[in-house]
């Protein structure tokens, strides 16, 4: 079996003003038994860390050119001269504009395209639940 969980440690850059910017340590989560989303953390100094959970999809799609509205929008750019991917996040408790590195988030999102390619996604729903069922009827355990 292939593994369901990909996760990565990234330095990403909250961008505060034009010329103020905060590192903030972040992981990237993907799981297999989610398919379609991905998960990202910011640990921004606060006493409980910022999570994050979109589609992957948009995410595919951002690290190549402009994409989402509303909530998620993500777009490739460079800063000084590095290629980085922008996220700009909103909610009712504010707004942020973070800046990912480039490579390593390719990388990391290609690791998950390779655990769950790309069309596949359905066939990875509710396999816990199959199993389940399988494993209790041949335990003769008639409960849901």
């Amino acid at each position: 079996m292939r593994q369901s969980m990909v996760e990565s440690e990234l330095e990403f850059t909250m961008v505060l003003t034009a010329e103020r910017r905060i590192t903030v340590p972040t992981r990237l989560t993907y799981r297999g038994d989610d398919p379609y989303a991905v998960h990202i953390t910011f640990h921004t100094g606060s006493p409980q860390p910022v999570c994050w959970t979109f589609a992957r999809e948009l995410l595919v799609e951002g690290v190549h050119g402009p994409c989402g509205h509303g909530d998620v929008r993500i777009w490739p750019t460079a800063v000084d001269g590095a290629p980085v991917v922008l996220l700009a996040l909103s909610s009712p408790e504010g707004e942020a504009l973070l800046e990912a590195p480039a490579d390593p988030l390719a990388t990391w999102l290609e690791r998950t395209l390779d655990t769950v390619p790309p069309g596949t996604e359905d066939g990875q729903c509710g396999l816990d639940d199959t199993l389940a069922g399988v494993l209790a009827r041949a335990t003769g355990d008639d409960r849901p």
